[in-house]
């Protein structure tokens, strides 16, 4: 991810954090690494819940997933928090809109 993600790349972001369970996901993931069901039962929550919101992070470019073994020896997916960091400003906004409203619009006419 750049230091000034492109307009789409932008509003995916800020969608993906625009969710308090999400901010809290990558907020327990930093500087640490946890598989789903660690994080279930930290927040109380389902695991498909949170591997909901885990693949929507991912998709984001906000945690990483990649392979481990637990304490047990146990495969798992272990996510971590990926490094990231953008600067959101009024013009940021703006294009970000038109970049959403272009796509509504564009759904609008395929349907």
């Amino acid at each position: 991810m750049s230091d000034l993600p492109r307009e789409a790349e932008l509003a995916e972001i800020l969608a993906a954090l625009g969710n308090p369970i999400r901010l809290q996901i990558v907020a327990r993931l930093v500087g640490r690494r946890a598989y789903v069901s660690q994080l279930a039962r930290e927040m109380d929550a389902s695991r498909p819940l949170l591997h909901m919101h885990l693949q929507r992070l991912e998709a984001a470019g906000l945690v990483v997933a990649t392979p481990g073994l637990t304490d047990e020896g146990r495969a798992m997916k272990f996510y971590e928090a990926a490094p990231f960091s953008f600067l959101i400003s009024p013009p940021a906004i703006s294009a970000v809109l038109e970049v959403v409203d272009h796509s509504a619009t564009a759904t609008k006419i395929e349907e």
